[in-house]
């Protein structure tokens, strides 16, 4: 494992043999990227370590299972039968047999629908029946548990009601890396002292009144932080990229985004009026041609150059728990000359020996990493986002962009949330404080990502990625695993179709640095009793074997 800028210790992984004979090595292609076993190679999900080797893929790995037939052939038909079930029903309300009770769109002479038939029809008919296991209302900090207000039904999730109860839960499904979102000690009279001098308004953009000596110094913090020559700081996480994209890359340039970028990404991406062309999930194969061609090819019909070539990629990736090859990817930039664009949302501070990401994490140059974006509304438990780089950048980003000029700047009592946080994890205020989360976190994730495999789930992404995706597969038991878990008292967060691929539903376990080791047997046992009654256990590859070190007791 990384544990400062170029150092690495080998890992343990061997190249035994499976159950059914092959060796753990073997690949069996999947349509959809996905393989079946480890992955830990040089293109994309494959299984099996790289050919060419390096110092870093020697501890990178990552796990795609690729869904058994029979289930992948029993959600498909599961799905049917619900969109089948739901036009029979359509057509008993069209008739008065069923009672509508779904708010329908007046035909208006000479007006196209507003609403898409397609989705109002899936949420009318399937999102309905599980709509209780999302959007549920918090009522207290976000911690390693959490108070989630009781809801029933009494017409099939029509309408949800309160019952005036709260039940506390064991908290899996915030982004809460470094557990900083509770409302503790540590940054609490902090936090109290600068909302009582600033107020919790600005009032203003950073271009006008809004900019003050706090935000300045959160600039130049961040940019200590990280490594780079100057920083600047938006309020809202997600116009951290749709607002600041547009400012970099225009008409005439590319962007080459990975295919499971996040959404803040994708509308940015649009907004510039960049060409956008999609390459295959962590796949640098695949990269490394479509920027060739892109080289070699230039723009269309006229093929003159392109002005820029721009790669995005994410750190972590929310849903997949996957890490970006960002070796691999900062050579590919720098043999064809193009931009990288790394979104850190979910890996800056909860990646790395020191909390600085991915580029912390595989012990790279920060300065090679041309726009260096990020969130904290993850690891520091606060709100907004970043964009780091050189003082040229920078600059030209406060001239610039939208969210400098038509936003208020950043609230001063999360600014100093911030402040406080970023400084208890560099060191200067608790010395011992951050590093021990850092360390508490990464213990935890190997910890519950080894106990989730021992126990047959199939688990996505890379052993050191916090976030940890399950697989569930099958529509009907998306809810159901919800619904029991939080029976049980554990929270956590599920998805499906659309937000996930038809065959690839899942839940999504988040780890923080507040949850202990009790916490994390006690929500292994919730989720084997769980797994047991609706048999999602799957898995057919042997546990992974990771190094001892990485499996020290918790540092607690």
């Amino acid at each position: 494992m990384a544990t400062g800028r170029g150092e690495t210790r080998t890992s343990t992984v061997e190249n035994t043999k499976m159950s059914n004979g092959q060796p753990r090595n073997y690949t069996n292609g999947h349509k959809n990227g996905h393989t079946n076993g480890y992955k830990n190679g040089t293109n994309g999900k494959t299984n099996g370590k790289s050919e060419k080797g390096g110092r870093w893929q020697d501890d990178f790995e990552e796990y795609f299972e690729e869904t058994p037939y029979h289930i992948a052939i029993l959600t498909y038909l599961g799905y049917a039968l619900m969109v089948f079930i739901g036009h029979v029903r359509d057509f008993l309300r069209y008739y008065g047999i069923e009672q509508d009770k779904s708010c329908t769109e007046s035909n208006q002479e000479g007006f196209s629908p507003l609403l898409v038939s397609w989705e109002s029809f899936y949420t009318r008919n399937m999102y309905r029946h599980a709509r209780d296991c999302w959007n549920r209302p918090i009522c207290s900090a976000p911690g390693s548990t959490f108070d989630v207000m009781e809801r029933v039904s009494h017409d099939h999730n029509w309408n949800l009601e309160m019952t005036g109860k709260t039940l506390k839960v064991m908290n899996f499904g915030s982004y809460n890396y470094l557990g900083f979102a509770e409302n503790k000690e540590l940054c609490g009279r902090d936090v109290q002292r600068v909302t009582e001098k600033y107020g919790v308004g600005t009032c203003a953009s950073r271009q006008e009144l809004g900019y003050l000596d706090i935000h300045r110094e959160l600039d130049s913090l961040v940019a200590d932080f990280l490594g780079t020559e100057a920083a600047i700081t938006v309020p809202m996480g997600f116009a951290t990229n749709s607002m600041n994209m547009p400012a970099l890359v225009s008409k005439g340039c590319l962007i080459l985004s990975d295919e499971l970028n996040h959404a803040s990404l994708i509308l940015g991406s649009r907004l510039t009026g960049a060409l956008i062309r999609v390459y295959k999930h962590n796949d640098m194969k695949d990269l490394e041609h479509k920027l060739r061609d892109a080289v070699c090819e230039g723009q269309p019909r006229t093929h003159r150059p392109w002005k820029k070539i721009l790669i995005v990629v994410e750190g972590v990736y929310s849903m997949e728990g996957s890490l970006a090859r960002l070796p691999e990817i900062v050579s590919l930039k720098k043999k064809y000359k193009a931009y990288l664009y790394l979104d850190e949302a979910h890996s800056v501070g909860a990646m790395g020996p020191h909390g600085r990401g991915v580029v912390d994490h595989f012990g790279l140059d920060p300065h090679d990493v041309d726009i260096m974006m990020g969130t904290f509304t993850k690891s520091f438990g606060a709100c907004g986002g970043y964009i780091a780089g050189s003082k040229r950048l920078i600059r030209h980003l406060r001239a610039n962009s939208h969210s400098a000029i038509y936003s208020c700047s950043m609230s001063p009592p999360v600014t100093q949330q911030i402040i406080s946080t970023m400084s208890c994890i560099m060191g200067r205020t608790n010395p011992q404080e951050g590093r021990r989360r850092i360390q508490q976190l990464k213990w935890n994730t190997r910890y519950f990502r080894k106990g989730l495999h021992e126990r047959g789930f199939i688990i996505y992404g890379n052993k050191d990625s916090p976030v940890v995706p399950l697989l569930i597969y099958m529509p009907s038991k998306i809810a159901l695993f919800s619904r029991e878990c939080l029976k049980r008292g554990l929270g956590t967060v599920v998805a499906g179709f659309p937000a996930t691929p038809i065959i690839e539903a899942r839940a999504r376990f988040c780890l923080s640095a507040s949850h202990n080791k009790e916490m994390l047997d006690k929500a292994l046992d919730i989720v084997e009793e769980v797994g047991e009654l609706l048999q999602i256990k799957y898995s057919r590859q042997p546990v992974p074997r990771w190094t001892s070190e990485a499996l020290e007791p918790s540092p607690e």
